[in-house]
């Protein structure tokens, strides 16, 4: 007698090799979720006026999303203090839809006296980790929280051909502990190539000088991998960077660039400025994980002292500084 065949599962590979459960499908089950749902990036950008922030936001995303690209002339001055401020976008790219914010921080660095300008700053992004630990907490709450953690923070430091500066160094040690900060060499094209290489290695000197921890952080590559990629990155850190959303045509093609009278400097090429290794950081690489690091690491920090504190205060009203700012200054933040 002849027994009847056991019938394919209709999602089997046509290969049908004993033994497949079809446990890989999750994945293609995972992207159609995230397809559906969208994701949320909110990047920061601090350095004193005139650096090219909101022309280099504009060129990472290729589109307006800078606030300075949609505010009036009127708001041109510079502020008294440090004002924080944000703007949300909506893009597309193959279907996949982004919430894109970008918060400036316009009046960091401009003043004559800039002691702990740093504080606004990481009060406000306090803040933003305070607004989630509550959403978080509710017993009726979302079922998808509003993230409006602070991602990356990106910092301009100015074209000196030195070292890092005071104000430098005292704000990238106090932040790199709640937030992941990429420092970038801002109007790299001002330098020569033998200024540029030394300037970044004094950078990078300074930056070990003081044990500030910028993105990636040795102590998270999850694997030896990880921290192969990694390694190089950091090596390349701090990124120096040209902005422009103009086009200029060389050799026949249509280039990102900024025209000189020797010459174009294009953007994406990497042998004129390393524009396409950030860019490939902050979005085609290392995106998910810069979330991951804020959700797990940072905001857990932040979470778990936070909790604590209450445990410890009956009355609910916590007086223990969180994340080094003092807790009636982190609530009353506006965004």
């Amino acid at each position: 007698l002849l027994s009847n065949p056991t019938p394919v599962a209709r999602n089997e590979k046509a290969s049908s090799e004993l033994g497949y459960v079809g446990i890989d499908a999750i994945l293609e089950q995972m992207r159609r979720k995230a397809m559906k749902q969208g994701f949320e990036f909110n990047i920061m950008v601090v350095g004193q006026s005139g650096l090219g922030k909101s022309t280099l936001m504009n060129t990472l995303f290729k589109s307006k999303v800078s606030r300075r690209s949609v505010k009036t002339t009127e708001e041109e001055r510079i502020p008294k203090t440090i004002e924080i401020k944000s703007i949300s976008h909506d893009i597309e790219e193959k279907g996949v839809r982004m919430k894109l914010t970008v918060i400036d921080t316009p009046g960091f660095g401009d003043q004559i006296n800039n002691e702990n300008c740093w504080q606004p700053i990481m009060k406000f992004i306090n803040a933003q980790y305070e607004q989630y630990l509550q959403e978080e907490i509710n017993i009726d709450r979302k079922k998808k929280i509003p993230d409006s953690r602070v991602h990356c923070c990106i910092y301009f430091i100015p074209p000196t051909g030195h070292c890092l500066r005071p104000i430098d160094i005292e704000f990238m040690r106090h932040l790199s502990k709640v937030v992941n900060i990429v420092p970038v060499i801002a109007k790299a094209d001002t330098l020569t190539l033998e200024e540029r290489d030394f300037f970044k290695q004094k950078i990078g000197e300074d930056l070990r000088a003081n044990e500030i921890d910028i993105y990636p952080q040795k102590e998270f590559d999850e694997d030896a991998e990880d921290r192969m990629i990694n390694e190089k990155i950091r090596e390349m850190i701090p990124f120096a960077v040209v902005g422009s959303d103009q086009e200029y045509q060389v050799n026949g093609k249509r280039l990102l660039g900024r025209k000189t009278r020797w010459g174009t400097v294009e953007v994406e090429n990497t042998t004129h400025c390393e524009f396409a290794y950030l860019r490939d950081l902050l979005i085609r690489t290392h995106m998910q994980n810069i979330k991951d690091i804020t959700s797990s690491i940072h905001y857990e920090m932040y979470r778990v002292r936070r909790l604590n504190e209450n445990n410890m205060h009956p009355n609910g009203q916590p007086t223990i500084h969180a994340n080094g700012v003092p807790e009636h200054e982190v609530l009353s933040n506006e965004m």
